[in-house]
């Protein structure tokens, strides 16, 4: 499983990439606003820091208006990855965009039907955002799971990014319910490697390793 980080924070991006957990990055246009810095001039510093994908996100909602948006965007960086919503001239730009060879990550995606549909326009990666899902009630990895069966039964090769991740619960289920990626936030990745009983126990060794004759 692949780990993307969901942010724009340089600082952020370089402290969990030293340790060789960041296969890509994940923005938008409310965490590129938090960094108060130029968006393309943000993109491309992530873009030197890291070699995986980083997705850009188009803010047009016409078709014409994210066509040249992308293609813009897609000159910036050999890795950059175009991020598209989930509407109708969203899969119009995605269809388009997949036969010039740009790639792309269809977002705001809430039900299997809409990623049926990415994947079949011909969405690089389609983004469930499971976080977003439970709050109304539904549980959000079901949908990572059927979608998951979904895209296997009918061979497409659209990977899955779990967005909107919030807890450990959502990554660990992520992992087991197949998806190809989780996209995490930087203000999570600590809790991931830490465990309250991974401290106890060190501080149980350290004491008594004081004990050993010096």
């Amino acid at each position: 499983m692949k780990f993307f980080l969901d942010t724009a924070n340089i600082d952020e991006i370089k402290r969990v990439n030293e340790l060789g957990l960041v296969d890509g990055i994940t923005t938008n246009p409310s965490i590129i606003a938090k960094e108060g810095r130029n968006f393309k001039e943000v993109i491309q510093e992530i873009c030197g820091i890291i070699d995986g994908p980083v997705s850009a996100e188009v803010v047009g909602l016409e078709t014409d208006e994210m066509l040249a948006e992308a293609r813009d965007i897609a000159k910036w960086a050999p890795n950059v990855i175009v991020k598209i919503p989930m509407t109708e001239n969203g899969l119009r730009a995605v269809n388009i965009l997949s036969k010039e060879g740009i790639k792309t990550n269809v977002t705001l995606v809430f039900s299997v039907a809409q990623g049926l549909m990415a994947a079949k326009a011909g969405a690089s990666y389609i983004s469930p955002f499971v976080g977003r899902v439970d709050d109304i009630g539904t549980e959000g990895m079901t949908l990572v799971r059927n979608l998951k069966r979904v895209l296997e039964e009918y061979q497409y090769e659209t990977e899955i990014i779990t967005a909107s991740v919030r807890t450990i619960t959502h990554l660990q289920d992520a992992a087991v319910a197949g998806a190809d990626i989780a996209t995490i936030p930087g203000s999570l990745f600590p809790k991931l490697w830490s465990h309250p009983l991974t401290d106890i126990g060190i501080e149980q060794f350290l004491a008594d390793w004081e004990k050993v004759p010096k």
